[in-house]
């Protein structure tokens, strides 16, 4: 099939690049590189079933012409990161919500197939259900929140009003190879992984109890592939949470970070974290039900937590050194 990934060169994205040409799809990928790297597509670049298009998602005319031809599209574009989006929240709508609905008019006027969809777990908000359930949610927490959830919405109403097919993935904190460990947005992970890495202590921000549905990057994957070859009817126009099922507290996260990093250097193991206050935003506690994916979907992780993270700190260790 011809398949457009938009945010291709991210790190979701160009581990998705990755799959669907590996699978013997044909790719094209629209990037502008605001927060991708052309090295994340370096191994695409090998596949002559693979194109990219530098550009913005917030151009009309960019996403019509990179949808020319294509079958499917996996809308990855996004600008993420909680306090980006407190500190910015016009240029964050303006690509997560404006360029969102300018991929889902050049989608509906191409007669893509299917329109999948990097959703969010900030979609459930101030809602404090444990597990988190698709079909209850809370009041956003942030402007990113309020363009992920819009997201859901203008899907929705273009499946109602013109027949659009789609389905939309709520990622719960996905980490792994490619997650970029720098800037200012640096997602938890990654980051914590360079402190240890540069024997600096990792900063938790409040007393480190928070806890969170981390998703090892290829259980994502794995999601989004089956989102693509499903034919079940009932499966398609929803919304599914894509985690793996179980919450970590972020002091869980450090010792297992100081276990893992100390196999390739043990002075890593004396290093303890510092504390802050917690950051305007945050929910205290995610945890994912998996239940509607595995039911419509046949989803089924292959990667718990800590086994995902060990993959994650090797790749790391070889790639920050």
């Amino acid at each position: 099939m011809r398949i457009l990934v938009t945010g291709g060169a991210g790190f979701i994205g160009s581990n998705l690049c990755e799959k669907l040409l590996k699978s013997g799809h044909t790719v094209v990928c629209l990037d502008n590189f605001s927060t991708g790297k052309r090295e994340n597509i370096e191994s695409c670049f090998r596949n002559p079933g693979f194109t990219l298009i530098e550009g913005d998602i917030r151009s009309l005319e960019t996403c019509r012409k990179a949808v020319e031809g294509i079958e499917y599209v996996f809308h990855e574009a996004a600008l993420g990161s909680v306090p980006r989006s407190i500190a910015d929240p016009l240029t964050t709508n303006e690509v997560n919500t404006g360029g969102f609905l300018n991929m889902l008019v050049a989608a509906r006027d191409a007669k893509v197939k299917r329109f999948i969809f990097a959703a969010s777990s900030s979609t459930y908000g101030d809602s404090t259900d444990l597990p988190k359930e698709e079909n209850r949610i809370g009041k956003p927490l942030s402007p990113y929140a309020v363009t992920k959830y819009v997201n859901e919405l203008y899907a929705d109403v273009f499946a109602r009003t013109y027949g659009t097919e789609y389905i939309g993935l709520r990622y719960f904190n996905v980490f792994g190879r490619r997650q970029d460990p720098n800037g200012a947005y640096a997602a938890v992970i990654p980051l914590f992984v360079k402190k240890y890495i540069c024997h600096e202590a990792p900063n938790i921000n409040g007393d480190g109890e928070y806890s969170r549905d981390f998703t090892y990057i290829d259980n994502v994957i794995e999601m989004n592939m089956l989102a693509l070859s499903t034919t079940n009817r009932e499966a398609i126009n929803q919304i599914y949470n894509t985690a793996y099922g179980e919450r970590t507290t972020l002091n869980q996260l450090c010792d297992y970070l100081r276990e893992f990093l100390s196999e390739y250097d043990p002075a890593i193991a004396r290093i303890a974290p510092t504390h802050g206050s917690n950051r305007d935003g945050d929910i205290p506690h995610s945890l994912a039900s998996i239940r509607k994916a595995k039911n419509l979907l046949g989803y089924a992780p292959k990667y718990d937590m800590k086994t995902g993270l060990k993959e994650a700190v090797r790749w790391y260790w070889e790639n920050l050194k």
